[in-house]
């Protein structure tokens, strides 16, 4: 016991042991250097204009999620106006020259999927309404299934009278109407309209169109006509056949996460593929 004593300069009963001050250099090994990963995206860059950061490019690089960005998806402000997810995704964009608003709407899903993976892992557990049976189950999901749907090749667009122009745009001919349409690939300030929209539509009794929405905001021009009062018009008149065909189109050949996985109901066993819910326990897991 004489010995500790020594080494502890006095007896370890009678003597309070000094607090020493934190030195700068003990203060650098508390720091953490956040883990970065480069994310693979769907469209390959290649639906950028040239003026994009993005253009011919194949992967976004982010930093992993922390306590910070915890703050951000909870807090109520941004909830509110509906761009908490949108700001953790910014400030987790390494290039900040790269924004959420300007990423086609398949590449931000992709970067929401792989933050949510860094926070929290790609086990996402939430409630679905068996549809058989309409018990609610509480069922889980593995985030790291995930299929790429990359952009098809030019000889499979040319085979559904399909043109890339040069600013990433494309064209194709209705098959009722006959009239040439051009369009684009929707990004995340699209997709924000798009439900407040439809929000907007819902506050007041108003009926849903979210269908015509996204359509409306997809085509830029008709037979060369470029004005929206004109476009919109048409879209509120368009024939059945020419909307089901170009909605078709546009998820053919949109660079998107596609996420379906097997569904089974503990209650009744019913089985189905489903596309996992983004529901709130995706960023707000209750565990």
């Amino acid at each position: 016991m004489r010995n500790n004593e020594d080494r502890f300069g006095g007896s370890l009963d009678n003597q309070e042991a000094p607090v020493p001050a934190i030195t700068q250099q003990q203060t650098e090994t508390f720091s953490y250097i956040t883990p970065k990963e480069l994310i693979d995206i769907p469209s390959k860059g290649l639906y950028y204009p040239p003026e994009h950061p993005l253009h011919m490019k194949e992967s976004i690089e982010i930093r992993h999620m922390t306590a910070k960005d915890e703050d951000t998806l909870t807090s109520r402000s941004l909830l509110k106006k509906g761009v908490a997810v949108d700001k953790m995704l910014n400030d987790i964009i390494t290039d900040k020259s790269i924004k959420v608003e300007n990423l086609l709407i398949g590449d931000k899903n992709a970067l929401i999927i792989a933050s949510r993976i860094s926070g929290y892992g790609a086990e996402y557990e939430t409630k679905i309404t068996c549809p058989s049976c309409n018990v609610p189950i509480q069922h889980s999901f593995d985030l790291n299934d995930q299929q790429m749907a990359y952009p098809i090749s030019e000889e499979e667009l040319q085979k559904l009278g399909i043109n890339i122009t040069s600013n990433k745009n494309f064209t194709l001919t209705l098959p009722l109407s006959k009239l040439n349409i051009e369009a684009k690939f929707l990004d995340g300030s699209d997709e924000r309209n798009i439900i407040q929209k439809t929000q907007d539509n819902q506050k007041n009794n108003l009926p849903e169109n979210a269908m015509t929405q996204q359509i409306k905001y997809f085509i830029v021009s008709v037979n060369g006509e470029t004005d929206r009062r004109k476009i919109n018009q048409f879209i509120d008149n368009m024939p059945a056949k020419d909307s089901k065909y170009l909605r078709k189109v546009y998820k053919n050949i949109n660079p998107n996460v596609s996420m379906e996985q097997q569904f089974t109901c503990s209650s009744c066993d019913f089985q189905e593929t489903m596309e996992v819910p983004f529901t709130s326990d995706f960023f707000w897991p209750k565990r």
